[in-house]
């Protein structure tokens, strides 16, 4: 992990990305100067990867270490989903999206909310999880967040877009998540937790 006043080279960078404490905050903080630096208005930007979805993040990003065995990859997964996560909240920030588009966007926040909710409970509820009603949420708000940046991004981000949600709607990936004594317990526990948090606080 980077330290505090410490010079964000492209050495550091790459020695950072490469530790096995991989950290999703100081990815996202990379991420986001990137895109806010050429921005007249970066002054006053919030950051919009909070704690608690850092949190979420990097246990995410230990189950797709552990379930495909390759961290390159798992880097990738996160790395994509903080690309689109931040140029989502620019676009916000900067009131680039339309009337129609807003309209969207409350659809795609509904049904996140509702996929964390029914996450929530298949974790709650020992031997309710049903791996094809959570591959259909997923790729729900895959579709609708496609439809809300379709004039915004380019087609690499929308290949960011359907990388992350394709990979995480892999039913075998969820199965093996939702063991309810298997060995991504721990990490679904963490996940829900904070996902919990975050439909409490009303981010999603």
């Amino acid at each position: 992990m980077l330290q505090r006043g410490s010079q964000c080279t492209p050495e550091t960078v790459r020695a950072t990305v490469t530790m096995e404490s991989f950290s999703s905050r100081d990815m996202a903080m990379r991420v986001q100067k990137k895109f806010l630096s050429s921005m007249a208005t970066k002054g006053s930007v919030q950051m919009f990867i909070d704690d608690t979805t850092s949190e979420i993040l990097d246990e995410l990003y230990r189950v797709s270490k552990e379930y495909s065995g390759n961290k390159s990859e798992a880097q990738k997964v996160i790395k994509d989903l903080i690309k689109i996560a931040v140029k989502i909240g620019v676009l916000f920030k900067n009131n680039r999206f339309s009337t129609d588009e807003l309209v969207v966007a409350t659809d795609f926040k509904k049904k996140l909310h509702f996929g964390a909710m029914t996450a929530i409970s298949f974790y709650e509820v020992d031997f309710t999880f049903d791996k094809a009603v959570m591959a259909e949420l997923l790729t729900n708000c895959r579709d609708l967040l496609l439809k809300l940046v379709n004039t915004h991004l380019t087609p690499k981000s929308h290949g960011r877009i359907n990388h992350v949600f394709n990979h995480y709607s892999d039913p075998e990936l969820l199965t093996k998540l939702y063991e309810p004594d298997g060995p991504f317990r721990p990490h679904l526990t963490k996940i829900c937790k904070g996902l919990n948090k975050l439909v409490e606080e009303g981010t999603i």
